[in-house]
């Protein structure tokens, strides 16, 4: 939960009732009724509404007042109690409507099925005892079709509100034609009843929409669960005393205490404590960390043993208020296939009501008795639903997003599944994606007076290599002063000796014996893209240090696998050609290019785009122009989160998470382009021989079924890597 300087304050509430994407439309309509709703978005996906609203004018309790009057309930949390109870409900519908439908079924079979082949049945249905078992049916399928079915129509009732024609108004509108067609017939005094028809298709939709509510809800928990743990308040110390305030007054440099076992409200840095900190909500990581002053933390983690005082960061966000739009944005976006559908499904279901109409109209022309034309035109009707349409890619979308969030993957744009498998160059950045990114002593075959000494000059220096060597043991007993800083080296008295550190060739001229020992090392450290550091005093070079930014273990791994798929891999970096030559030598990137600067690599991203699809991989920050530029920019690391410019992130820092990446982003590709050629298909097929007469109402249902459970099976396939 967010609120803004203008009082808006931002929920995402969790919806019961929602069965269909018309209902996104609807919750919207109505949430812009209310006055002090700013702005309404849902998502059949999450089952979950986003509002932004003055709390001043429009209480919560006011809002899910106006959607329970349309059958709807909005809930601040969603509890798996609550879950649990919403499930029950539903079975209980299917339950109770499954039996009324088996004993229906039951008279059908023993009395009414035998007659349509000429025989007499067990009983005359023109006695009082037929009329009496009618009755009953009638009764069964009154509580079928009123009950188990009553979410379907109120989905046709909502889709005429909203103006958007849907597969619930056309089983609706096929039940309830097959119920009311019964009535008049039985009124009528004829036997030839329909019930079964409204029974078995209410039946079958229904339990095809429990199993798919299974799914989606399996798919989303993600997305329920980070948003069941945002954080609303927090402790603010102000003159040494701590009260509880909105996250959204929080401003850059507060202080907040947070206790054991509470969440951290939002981005900051510790100042005062140490604690054990569970950051697998946010991370993945399933292992607490130890954190204490100094370090960086991120909202939503949670604090399991000791209190800690934070500052608020200087853009006062919060991660996990950021990974929940993140998710948000992504499920309830629409890629270019299902724009597609959609648009086709606008113009669809009002041509089945016409061709079902002139269905009915052609078959009295033709000869065919009234009862046979009606059943035809309601045949039409059920099979033409296009409910596997409607779900084709929440479904696949929702467990693409999933199984990424597993792998401590975010996809932050849609475009991701249809981008990523038309791939054809993969951009690096060197340093921090590459590499560790962090400069470190990696070979010091040199005596323990060379390594001190140039620990205690190193002091002095701020540059990353400095850093490194610095970073060990120093006894006491080394004195520096008369410090000079240079650009290629740094020169200090070390216990009245004057001593130089810095580039071997730097060192040299200033008339210090190189001895040859020393120049191979540095060649050969040149050679690997290591940095040669010289260690010289009283004449003498006495040693070579070398420092370098390790290659990431699994970086060889990662090129050879994608350099398999035949994708062109190439690298930008602002290092020297020197720290490429190791590289180089692998073969496995096509093209290197060096001393490439941060402004520059946009530059050379929108070139290889002239030839086709980019992917850039970078670490999110000075990378950020090429990210945005890159059809697909990929950053790393939780923080990456911030950078708008990434298309994806991994999260926790594995650059093996990227092939894994694409492969989820194909196979969701995939699954979705087979739902709609598949919901495609059996529209095309099944609709023309309905309109023959070729198909009757029970296969029509028992086929629409069959096709909405292909759908949803295949969405919910594990992703086999």
């Amino acid at each position: 939960m967010t609120q803004s300087a203008q009082n808006r304050q931002e929920d995402f509430f969790h919806v019961s009732g929602m069965h269909c994407s018309n209902c996104e439309r609807f919750l919207e309509n109505e949430a812009a009724k209310i006055s002090g709703v700013h702005y309404a978005e849902a998502s059949y996906a999450a089952d979950m509404v986003r509002l932004k609203y003055d709390p001043a004018q429009v209480t919560k309790d006011q809002i899910n007042e106006v959607f329970t009057r349309t059958g709807y309930e909005l809930k601040s949390d969603d509890s798996d109690n609550r879950r649990e109870e919403d499930d029950k409900n539903t079975v209980a519908r299917l339950i109770i409507g499954g039996l009324f439908t088996m004993m229906a079924m039951t008279y059908y079979i023993l009395f009414l099925y035998p007659t349509y082949f000429g025989s007499s049945g067990f009983m005359d249905l023109n006695a009082s005892e037929g009329y009496f078992a009618l009755a009953n049916i009638f009764v069964m399928a009154s509580f079928v079709l009123f009950y188990t079915g009553y979410p379907i129509l109120r989905g046709g009732y909502v889709s005429l509100k909203v103006r958007t024609p849907n597969m619930d108004l056309l089983v609706a509108l096929a039940a309830a034609g097959a119920y009311t067609y019964s009535i008049g017939a039985l009124l009528a005094g004829f036997t030839d009843v329909y019930f079964d028809v409204t029974m078995t298709l209410v039946m079958v939709v229904s339990v095809g929409n429990w199993y798919e509510n299974k799914i989606k809800k399996r798919a989303s928990s993600q997305l329920r669960e980070l948003t069941r743990e945002q954080v609303e308040t927090a402790r603010r110390i102000d003159d040494d005393k701590a009260r509880m305030v909105p996250v959204g007054e929080l401003d850059a440099g507060d202080r907040l205490l947070v206790r054991p076992g509470e969440r951290i409200p939002i981005d900051g840095t510790i100042v005062d404590g140490r604690a054990s900190i569970d950051e697998s909500l946010i991370s993945g990581e399933s292992l607490p960390v130890i954190k204490s002053r100094g370090d960086r933390i991120i909202g939503g983690a949670l604090v399991t043993d000791h209190a800690l005082t934070i500052e608020v960061g200087p853009e006062a966000e919060n991660t996990l208020d950021r990974l929940v739009h993140l998710i948000w944005d992504i499920q309830t976006s629409r890629p270019g296939a299902q724009k597609l559908a959609d648009r086709l499904a606008r113009f669809f279901v009002p041509a089945v009501l016409v061709l079902s109409g002139g269905t009915f109209l052609i078959g009295l022309l033709v000869g065919w008795t009234f009862t046979n034309a009606l059943l035809t035109a309601l045949t039409v009707l059920i099979v033409s639903c296009p409910c596997a349409l409607g779900l084709a890619t929440p479904l696949a979308l929702a467990a693409g997003i999933r199984e990424a969030l597993k792998n401590q993957i975010v996809i932050k744009n849609a475009s991701v599944f249809e981008e990523a498998p038309e791939l054809d160059y993969i951009v690096f950045d060197k340093t921090g994606t590459l590499t560790t990114g962090e400069m470190r002593l990696i070979k010091a075959d040199v005596n323990q007076e060379v390594l001190y000494r140039a620990r205690a000059v190193e002091e002095y220096a701020s540059h990353p290599v400095a850093r490194a060597i610095a970073a060990g043991e120093l006894p006491s007993n080394y004195k520096v002063d008369q410090v000079e800083n240079h650009l290629r080296g740094i020169q200090a008295r070390v216990n009245n000796d004057s001593t130089f550190v810095g580039e071997p060739e730097w060192v040299a001229n200033f008339g210090f014996n190189y001895p040859e020992q020393w120049r191979k090392m540095a060649t050969e450290a040149y050679q690997e893209g290591h940095i040669p550091v010289a260690v010289a005093w009283r004449s003498q070079i006495r040693g070579i240090l070398i420092v370098g930014d390790r290659p990431r273990h699994e970086q060889k791994a990662l090129l050879e696998q994608l350099k398999n798929t035949g994708k062109e891999l190439v690298m930008l970096t602002g290092d020297s050609e020197r720290a490429t030559l190791p590289f180089k030598r692998d073969g496995l990137l096509q093209k290197i290019y060096s001393r490439v600067k941060p402004e520059e690599k946009e530059g050379y991203i929108a070139e290889l785009k002239k030839n086709g699809k980019v992917a850039m991989i970078g670490d999110g920050s000075n990378d950020a122009p090429a990210l945005a530029r890159a059809d697909i920019g990929i950053a790393f690391g939780p923080t990456a989160l911030a950078a708008d410019s990434a298309d994806l992130v991994i999260l926790d820092n594995d650059l093996s998470r990227v092939p894994m990446a694409f492969q989820i982003a194909r196979l969701t590709n995939q699954r979705i382009k087979q739902n709609l050629g598949w919901a495609f298909l059996y529209n095309i097929i099944a609709i023309p021989l309905a309109a023959a007469g070729m198909i009757n109402p029970l296969f029509a249902a028992l086929a629409m079924a069959s096709s909405s459970l292909l759908v949803v099976i295949n969405s919910s396939r594990s992703m086999k890597f």
